[in-house]
């Protein structure tokens, strides 16, 4: 078939995809259109978390600095009176873990959170390994609220979810006592017009 006179031989752009279809692999996206962002599995769409309490750090830092600093004093001073070099090492080691320790133990819980939403609660932890359990209403058979002498002191609470089965029960630590009491109310509510609901 002939080209018309004075049309240009060129080959025709690609025509952009249709709204909410992602184009085909390799393909080229049309200009000025949006780039097509993958699903992020920690990160759904359209979720708000809700931070735990800060103080959750101050207890955890609590907890692992006794075990950590009786036994760096004690190496320290053993160092001090024997000289041996193989003391001061083991010392300098301990040291090193405390520092990790106090790095560390802040970043965890800052990536600590939880979301509800309409039919399911959202959990996510974790830095390096992450993860994000999905727990629904209509699984859950009771909820916990703990507090041991150190979490009362700072006022926080954990929530424990007991769920039909064992190894999906969850937690979420470190929340201030008046939230962890409406959301033990709210997720036993829920959890009880699932049931209902079946």
């Amino acid at each position: 078939m002939s080209t018309p006179e004075g049309a240009a031989a060129h080959p025709q752009p690609d025509a952009a995809p249709a709204p909410g279809v992602a184009p085909a692999p390799g393909a080229t996206p049309a200009p000025g259109a949006a780039p097509v962002r993958e699903s992020e599995p920690f990160e759904p769409a359209g979720v708000d978390w809700t931070p735990v309490s800060p103080r959750l750090a101050s207890a955890r830092l609590v907890v692992a600095l006794a075990w950590l600093g009786v036994p760096l004093v004690v190496l320290v001073v053993v160092a001090a009176l024997t000289g041996s070099v193989w003391v001061w090492a083991s010392a300098a080691l301990v040291a090193a873990l405390v520092v990790w320790v106090l790095w560390l133990v802040p970043r965890q819980v800052r990536a600590m959170g939880y979301a509800e939403r309409a039919d399911d609660l959202l959990l996510r932890r974790g830095i390096l390994f992450r993860s994000m359990v999905v727990v629904p209403y209509g699984r859950m058979q009771y909820v916990d609220v703990t507090a041991g002498p150190l979490a009362r002191k700072l006022g926080i609470a954990s929530v424990q979810l007991h769920t039909a089965s064992p190894g999906t029960d969850a937690s979420i630590d470190g929340l201030p006592t008046a939230e962890a009491a409406r959301l033990r109310d709210q997720l036993a509510s829920r959890g009880e017009a699932r049931l209902a609901g079946l």
